[in-house]
């Protein structure tokens, strides 16, 4: 198994500082004819052992920012540390040993696996490649029975999805990284198969001491599962916290128009005029979109807001 990046419980294990990534736009023949902003100016920690929500809209630049750590994007500006070391510089040899820390769960299982390949196959991979396992058939489906796959000769065709979510887990976790990006990982899965994945990565994390960035827009869930939230808006960071004060005392307006927007089970609530009355000032709030990011104040302990 690979050998961790030191870096205590509750340290920073991945450190943003003023990342920025810019996308080239191209008309006709390849000219570039402007430039997309996808990612404007971010600096965060993510400590070790813990969970953080990396929540906003659809193009704010959330799936960015966690290719970005993993080092499948390159920032325009800014530097990316893990466990202390700065990843911009690193060789590719050098590289290759921090991969093993960072992994990655994809949003669609069925397109993250190869459907010529078994589970047990599609497990046994990374630690070929990227391990000196004695026995990597061995310790892939030891990964696939602890995440409840049996069957691991199938073929992915032959799983439902939430089992081959499960599959993809266990690939992510086989080589024993630090670091898991959970890209909408359950965005795809029905209610009852949510929840059962989610208790699993759960467990994991207690068992095995992992960190998570959980990328998502089912705010609901980012509440069950992380212990702290960062708000993206229009690639900007906006809001950061712990999940209890962002979700009591949210001080941007679009963190306010993000939580209004959730649905509410009982009736009762959701018809409660105060609530709609709330519910409607926050989605005819006005958000302004400055050209730099505002520096983030501090609204309450540990609590960090684009607000001036």
């Amino acid at each position: 198994m690979a050998e961790r990046c030191a870096a205590r419980h509750g340290e920073a294990l991945v450190r943003l500082d003023g990342v920025t990534k810019d996308f080239p736009i191209r008309g006709a023949f390849g000219v570039r004819t402007g430039v997309l902003r996808a990612v404007d100016g971010v600096s965060l920690d993510i400590r070790e052992g813990e969970n953080l929500g990396l929540v906003g809209e659809s193009g704010s630049g959330k799936t960015t920012l966690g290719r970005m750590i993993l080092q499948m994007e390159s920032p325009t500006v800014g530097s990316i540390s893990f466990g202390g070391v700065e990843q911009g510089g690193l060789g590719r040899r050098e590289l290759q040993r921090y991969r093993r820390q960072m992994q990655i769960v994809f949003q669609d299982p069925y397109s993250a696996l190869s459907p010529q390949r078994t589970a047990l196959q599609q497990v046994t991979e990374p630690l070929e490649v990227l391990t000196d396992d004695p026995d990597p058939e061995g310790t892939a489906e030891a990964v696939l029975a602890r995440v409840g796959i049996d069957d691991v000769h199938k073929f992915p065709r032959e799983f439902s999805g939430g089992q081959r979510q499960r599959i993809v887990i266990a690939r992510a976790i086989a080589v024993n990284p630090q670091f898991v990006v959970c890209d909408e990982a359950l965005s795809a899965l029905d209610v009852s198969v949510q929840a059962q994945i989610l208790g699993l990565l759960r467990g994991l994390q207690r068992d095995l001491g992992l960190t998570y960035l959980f990328i998502s827009h089912d705010l609901a869930v980012v509440r069950e599962l992380c212990d702290r939230i960062a708000v993206l808006y229009r690639g900007q960071l906006v809001e950061i916290g712990p999940t209890g004060a962002v979700f009591a005392d949210p001080r941007h307006p679009y963190t306010r128009k993000l939580l209004a927007a959730i649905p509410v089970a009982d009736p009762r609530l959701a018809r409660d005029p105060a609530r709609r009355q709330a519910r409607a000032e926050a989605a005819a709030a006005r958000i302004d979109v400055p050209e730099e990011p505002l520096p983030l104040i501090e609204v309450g302990p540990a609590h960090l807001a684009a607000v001036g």
